[in-house]
């Protein structure tokens, strides 16, 4: 065995032992007992559902000599993806990947968590000749109950559609971010949305924009300040986009990951997750949460 392939038994190894202690079963299956994945998609939603299998199999699809972590809960490189496993209470772990799309050489997915708790996240994750190398993810806690209008955060299409309109879609919903977000030009709102059908699954807003103006409302009147300053990625496939963003919320430097669907030009259903960025001290990698 050469010395690469030795690190890779290591690292791999250790990622494998900490999925077997998050869910409390050593007996893990062998890589025979799984068919062949077919897309990277599939890979990806296989590697969120180990977590709480313990399928070692789907851990192979990631590089362990070029993995990097942008959680900053997790040390680099997939060590530190197999030491934050470890670290969760035994049979605790669960992952319902909801909906997963693929844009280039990137895939980001939908997932319901039980992670140190319930949660709603984000992942993308970054191709290389086939093999995962890059991870970036934003979670929140999930709500008690669903929002004004009876929506969860997860529930709604799943399958893209209007993939010949992916670089029109991905262009309007960069605009409605930098427009409305980022810059604040409410006098611009109206045109993006069909009247005041919007379907919405924050938990603390209601469909349309009738519900938008409520909580915002509400927000300013408890004190509560919401600003994008930075788009860092827009994803589309389809009729689905995602953007991650910068910015403040509530006094917090946070990380935004606003999901939205169009339909016939205008924006029709919107999720996110707000994630607070950590100060720079407690991360545990240098490579940043963007």
């Amino acid at each position: 065995m050469t010395i690469v392939q030795s690190l890779r038994f290591t690292l791999a190894a250790l990622a494998i032992t900490g999925l077997a202690a998050c869910t409390g079963n050593p007996s893990l299956h062998t890589s025979k007992e799984k068919e062949p994945m077919t897309t990277q998609k599939q890979q990806v939603v296989a590697l969120l559902k180990a977590i709480e299998t313990g399928d070692s199999a789907p851990v192979a699809v990631i590089n362990p000599n070029k993995y990097i972590q942008h959680n900053l809960s997790a040390a680099d490189g997939l060590a530190g993806f197999g030491a934050l496993l470890q670290a969760l209470p035994k049979g605790s772990a669960k992952a319902n990947t909801v909906r997963v799309f693929q844009d280039g050489d990137l895939v980001f997915a939908h997932t319901e968590y039980n992670f140190f708790g319930p949660k709603i996240g984000f992942d993308i994750f970054r191709f290389e000749e086939g093999k995962i190398v890059e991870h970036w993810d934003n979670l929140q806690e999930t709500p008690a109950k669903a929002n004004p209008s009876g929506h969860t955060m997860v529930d709604g299409p799943v399958q893209s559609t209007d993939l010949d309109k992916t670089s029109a879609n991905k262009a309007l919903v960069k605009s409605f971010v930098e427009d409305i977000l980022v810059n604040g030009r409410m006098d611009k709102l109206a045109g993006y949305y069909a009247g005041d059908h919007y379907v919405q699954h924050n938990p603390q807003i209601g469909d349309g924009l009738s519900g938008l103006g409520q909580a915002l409302q509400a927000m300013a009147k408890a004190g509560i300040t919401m600003k994008y300053d930075h788009i860092h990625r827009v994803l589309g496939e389809g009729n689905f986009v995602l953007v991650a963003s910068e910015g403040n919320f509530a006094g917090k430097p946070s990380s935004f990951y606003d999901l939205f669907r169009v339909q016939d030009g205008k924006i029709a259903e919107h999720w996110d997750t707000i994630e607070t960025i950590p100060a720079r001290s407690e991360w545990k990698n240098a490579n940043g949460k963007f």
